[in-house]
């Protein structure tokens, strides 16, 4: 079973990012408590002040099917929407290898082995 990997830029009107943040704080405890849930990260791009970068992690594809049929999937989608969503773009990742980024000498490296 291979982990799914979700990475989005979701953006709002730069004077209201950091309210949709905060208030979201409902919906993103409740996706991190939901079964197969690894990561479920929402935070302000520092290089852009109306980008969100969503960072999401999930055991599997029946995991994350769980997730977009909860109510705090629906919910979030909602919140973000009250707030006047410019721009989404998000794609899932289904990871086939991992493996940490550093090696046994402490050097970066692509290698997977």
């Amino acid at each position: 079973m291979a982990k799914i990997v979700i990475a989005a830029q979701i953006d709002l009107p730069a004077e209201k990012r950091e309210e949709a943040l905060k208030t979201a704080q409902p919906f993103i405890e409740g996706a991190l408590s939901q079964d197969g849930c690894l990561h479920y990260d929402w935070s302000a791009d520092l290089n852009n002040p109306k980008r969100v970068n969503v960072f999401e992690e999930w055991t599997s594809e029946e995991a994350l099917a769980s997730h977009f049929a909860n109510k705090h999937y629906a919910g979030m989608l909602g919140h973000l929407g009250s707030f006047g969503i410019e721009n989404a773009v998000s794609k899932k990742y289904r990871v086939d290898a991992e493996g940490p980024v550093y090696n046994a000498e402490g050097q970066a490296t692509e290698a997977f082995d």
